[in-house]
């Protein structure tokens, strides 16, 4: 028996790289997979059916379950068919992963719209389409079953790349509401975490080597994107219900638990603040904590 057996999974973005390592684990162990790509490159450009069913094949030849899907995640009428496809295959939806994405990379000073908007499109937009069309099917069939909301987001946003502030904020949101999808849905037997992976795929290949050595990450190392399927197949199980509304960091060999925003110092005053009292006080309880990014 499968850790997975049965389980209705839709995986965005598994024509390729982590994506596809994901879906062909979650079926090695038992799932029905619904295999959503464009096939796109990594700019978004040329859509393809060839990735999306390059992964089905992949999976049925091994002796799992799959069918493939076409639909764009940043449309939103098109990712309720998404969602409906899984639904029409197997007959329910238990585990929607959000890992389709894009990268158009610039520095913030010479960012054009046309290279910020797709990414939040895709990425942010994109996760909320999936998400809340699977939200209204869980509403409405709570207690049939252990429901999980999956969202990929990125170092690049916990942390804030410099060069990707299109991106960056897209994975950052994307944790957002992967928090408040994790306080809304629970009611419904649902749970919703992220994860932010690092894996030699192609959209890894973009971010500088400097980047990657701040970030302590290096590609030449065991980072294949099949270990990034591992914790995801155990988020995907009915046995993770005790984790909800976290962030988990994996790489290589590494699985870590992020903590979630904590107030790390503060100061109280006795009376309503003033301007002197603000100039006083905030340097001094503040300043000797963690520096902050590029001090002068």
């Amino acid at each position: 028996m499968g850790r997975l057996d049965q389980r209705v999974i839709v995986v965005t973005g598994a024509g390729r790289g982590i994506g596809a390592s994901v879906a062909k684990l979650l079926a090695g162990c038992g799932a029905n997979v619904v295999v959503n790509d464009l096939g796109v490159e990594v700019d978004g450009s040329r859509a393809s059916e060839g990735p999306a069913l390059a992964t089905v094949d992949a999976i049925t030849a091994a002796g799992g379950s799959a069918v493939a899907s076409f639909a764009d995640v940043s449309d939103f009428d098109d990712a309720k068919r998404i969602v409906d496809t899984a639904i029409d295959s197997f007959g329910r939806l238990d585990v929607l992963i959000n890992a389709a994405g894009i990268l158009r990379d610039r520095m913030i000073v010479n960012m054009t719209p046309e290279e910020w908007e797709p990414v939040i499109r895709v990425h942010l937009t994109g996760t909320f389409n999936t998400s809340r069309h699977a939200a209204a099917y869980w509403r409405e069939h709570r207690g049939e079953g252990k429901y999980r909301l999956i969202n990929f987001t990125s170092t690049a946003g916990l942390f804030g790349a410099p060069g990707q502030p299109n991106y960056a904020a897209a994975k950052l949101g994307i944790v957002g509401l992967t928090l408040s999808c994790a306080h809304a849905l629970h009611r419904y037997g649902v749970t919703s975490n992220a994860v932010a992976p690092a894996a030699a795929t192609r959209m890894a290949g973009t971010i500088p080597d400097e980047r990657l050595a701040e970030l302590g990450i290096d590609l030449e190392a065991d980072l294949s994107a099949d270990a990034i399927a591992y914790p995801v197949s155990y988020l995907a199980s009915t046995e993770s219900s005790w984790l909800n509304g976290r962030v988990l960091g994996c790489h290589g060999r590494r699985i870590c638990l992020y903590t979630n925003h904590v107030v790390e110092r503060e100061v109280v005053s006795a009376q309503p603040w003033d301007v002197d009292t603000v100039f006083r006080e905030m340097p001094a309880a503040f300043n000797p904590a963690l520096p902050s990014i590029g001090t002068f």
